[in-house]
């Protein structure tokens, strides 16, 4: 092959090559490999769509406890996300950690001039508080930290402490829902896994009314993750084009099947099996 036809053949090749959607990740690191961006690099490949990872936050964790955070400062933050967003079309949003409320200000202005030009852009919100074990996972108060993104969130997926500490005020699933949609969020997903139920109730609530409850049996054990999982899974069947609805259900169900099939690294919580499961009926 001639050196001009070698030069040619990337740009055929790059030419031919199908695309994907892509999702722009806040999220932090996690050493164990199980949850934060790493968590949600294999569930949104999975959806079918490509993560575009933003480290928010550096931890010093295992499958179990979190031992140190170091958030990264905003002007880091926002020059990984700008270099993306100038060149990346960004097909959804997916916020998990922030470390700060710098950095969740930062964050929200990003968002406010991305939906400038994409009014419709899907952004999930997993307002996580802490760790399963109740280790901080923010500097500063963490309902403070998040509370910029709040207005923003096309979807919040907090599980019940969540709920119950993001709307003190609130009691049960729908008022709660009603206190978030007040906030901003378009749709809220209640996750049941804290309940104490032999079947999980995962509840549905729509700005415009609509509500859903998925119903799955409990699973023995404990799962480094699968917040992340589910939340990384239905902003990448957004990005996809799926409705809310039927991102909701392919999530729920992909991340249902991924800790049915967890697997274990060391005594305590296990991984759910991300890369090893697929979508089912994927557009």
């Amino acid at each position: 092959m001639t050196s001009a036809a070698q030069d040619a053949q990337p740009t055929i090749m790059a030419a031919s090559m199908p695309g994907r959607p892509c999702v722009l990740v806040f999220a932090g690191t996690d050493p164990s490999g199980g949850a934060g961006i790493y968590a949600d690099l294999q569930a949104i490949a999975a959806a079918g769509a490509h993560a575009l990872p933003v480290v928010t936050v550096l931890t010093v964790q295992d499958n179990n406890r979190v031992h140190a955070i170091y958030p990264l400062p905003a002007e880091q933050v926002l020059a990984q996300a700008e270099a993306l967003i100038a060149t990346i079309p960004i097909a959804a949003v997916k916020i998990g950690i922030v470390g700060s409320r710098a950095n969740a200000l930062c964050i929200a202005a990003l968002l406010t001039q991305l939906k400038i030009v994409q009014p419709d852009l899907p952004v999930v919100l997993d307002p996580v508080l802490a760790s399963g074990h109740g280790d901080a996972l923010t500097r500063g108060n963490a309902l403070s930290v998040i509370a910029p993104l709040l207005q923003h969130a096309t979807l919040i997926t907090p599980n019940l402490p969540e709920a119950s500490a993001l709307c003190p005020d609130a009691s049960g699933p729908e008022a709660q829902a009603a206190a978030l949609i007040a906030r901003g969020a378009d749709h809220v997903l209640i996750k049941g896994g804290h309940g104490e139920a032999d079947r999980i109730a995962n509840r549905w609530f729509a700005a415009d009314g609509t509500t859903r409850t998925w119903q799955s049996p409990r699973l023995h054990g404990q799962f480094h993750g699968s917040g992340c999982t589910l939340a990384s899974a239905i902003a990448g069947r957004l990005a996809a084009g799926d409705t809310m609805h039927d991102a909701i259900d392919a999530g729920l169900g992909f991340c249902d099947r991924a800790l049915a099939q967890a697997f274990t690294i060391a005594p305590g919580q296990a991984i759910p099996a991300r890369s090893s499961v697929i979508f089912k009926e994927m557009k």
